[in-house]
């Protein structure tokens, strides 16, 4: 079987009920995590798991969605970060296909990666928006700390970010290749499949 382009788009029936099941997945993740005040985000793990399933451009979709629902039903600072669910399905996309998310200590390291890429471009949204705090009480505080032995906005906000992305793009990560192990040989085989691919190429 001829192997698929890592940029197709996967619009089958299989891939297009992904996107609302990966957004809800999003979606209730980032709920639990504002109500419970968590050090963490936990709100691309469907982003992730789309991304393993069906590539990174319906990866990159399922995370821009969630962004655009979860600013329209609860908070409106969520428009702005569209962009790093963007860049996180793209990531972890390219990081599957290229096989480096296929063990748990792949998908660890995996992980770290698409954390400091989430946080390279969520730190100039910070700045540009919010003064460069990120919303997490916990990165926040560091913030806060960081700005006043240094005077650098730039660098405690990058820290801000460094802080809590990271860990949570590990756990997101490995999360979402738990759920992919998990999943029965005949939902994934659909997804690999080459039946009604349309290519970007």
């Amino acid at each position: 079987m001829k192997k698929q382009s890592m940029w197709s788009m996967r619009l089958s029936t299989a891939s297009l009920v992904l996107i609302p099941v990966a957004v809800g997945i999003n979606y209730i993740g980032k709920l639990i995590v504002g109500l419970l005040k968590l050090p963490l985000w936990l709100d691309s793990i469907g982003t992730v798991l789309a991304s393993i399933l069906a590539g990174p451009i319906i990866g990159a979709l399922s995370g821009a969605i969630n962004n655009v629902i979860y600013g329209l039903t609860v908070d409106t600072i969520s428009f702005v970060y569209g962009i790093t669910s963007i860049a996180i399905g793209l990531a972890v996309g390219i990081l599957f296909y290229k096989g480096m998310i296929s063990s748990w200590s792949k998908a660890a390291v995996a992980g770290l990666i698409v954390g400091l890429v989430a946080t390279i471009v969520s730190t100039p949204l910070n700045v540009g928006f919010w003064g460069g705090q990120t919303g997490n009480v916990w990165g926040d505080a560091l913030f806060a700390t960081i700005l006043s032995n240094t005077h650098s906005t730039w660098l405690a906000s990058l820290l801000d970010e460094l802080v809590v992305d990271v860990p949570d793009k590990l756990v997101v990560v490995l999360v979402s290749f738990g759920l992919y192990k998990g999943l029965p040989r005949n939902i994934v085989q659909v997804y690999n499949s080459d039946n009604k691919v349309e290519t970007l190429d």
